[in-house]
């Protein structure tokens, strides 16, 4: 079953992010305003969290600024573009790099 709202703390395991990571986004983009229950504890929506899995892939595999991410963020708002997320090339590159320093590893401990 789907969840209405996210803690922080379920955000930073989904997204691999820390806790003071989200918050500064927050400070960053205004795109991002997760509810406050009774002014203290944040609680994410399905389309905050949408909205940082966009501003971490440009930030983190784009190799945007924060500004420059701010900017292409209010752009796709303005004109309702969706920002496209290919993480399967990711994946897949990820997977190649674990595996040629297995490979290493392994070559190490033969000699």
């Amino acid at each position: 079953m789907k969840k209405y709202y996210y803690t922080i703390g379920e955000v930073g395991n989904l997204l691999d992010l820390k806790a003071h990571v989200l918050r500064y986004w927050e400070t960053e983009f205004p795109q991002v305003h997760p509810k406050k229950k009774f002014g203290r504890n944040r609680r994410y929506s399905p389309d905050d969290i949408d909205i940082l899995k966009k501003i971490k892939y440009m930030l983190h595999t784009q190799g945007f600024t924060i500004e420059g991410a701010r900017k292409k963020l209010k752009e796709n708002l303005l004109h309702k573009e969706q920002i496209s997320l290919d993480f399967s090339v990711d994946k897949k590159e990820a997977k190649k790099h674990i595996i040629n320093e297995l490979k290493q590893v392994k070559e190490l401990l033969k000699s």
